[in-house]
């Protein structure tokens, strides 16, 4: 159901021709790599925390990692992340086919700068088996995104 949700919503910004169904489970970033045929660094996470009350969605690089002090300097609260069954409650998606697309009203969607390197990147579409490539402002104008922040680390800046 929920691949269905993100596919009609994809189809309605004119993107349902970019997801892609798989055989194989993409429910981590290194199956969604190895599903999709690309880097794991250009697989989108989402990531899902309550800020607030409110749920929060921060669409990051495969290869980057929150930083606990830059996401309190962006929210001003510690990261907190949902738990699995407020993932599927608040968000609208279960755990592994997390995205952006067609998710509850409510959810804030932000893009982080870890996402900029790239030309193009592969967020999952709503289940464990699929994902849809976008260009970094295709990702922007179909996200819903509320702003781009600098929440992560990545694995060169860890040293």
């Amino acid at each position: 159901m929920s691949l269905e949700k993100a596919r009609n919503y994809l189809e309605e910004k004119g993107y349902g021709d970019r997801i892609l169904t798989f055989d194989v489970s993409s429910a981590t970033v290194e199956l969604a790599a190895r599903a999709v045929g690309t880097e794991p660094e250009k697989i989108a996470k989402s990531l899902t925390f309550s800020v607030n009350g409110t749920p929060v969605m921060v669409v990051c690089a495969g290869d980057a990692k929150v930083s606990n002090p830059k996401f309190k300097d962006t929210f001003h609260t510690k990261a907190k992340m949902l738990s699995f069954d407020e993932v599927h409650d608040l968000i609208g998606h279960d755990v592994g086919g997390v995205c952006p697309f067609g998710i509850n009203e409510g959810v804030e969607v932000y893009l982080d700068e870890s996402l900029k390197r790239f030309e193009f990147v592969y967020p999952a579409c709503g289940d464990d088996a699929s994902a849809v490539k976008l260009s970094v402002p295709e990702l922007e104008e179909v996200s819903g995104y509320k702003e781009w922040v600098d929440i992560c680390k990545l694995p060169e800046q860890e040293a």
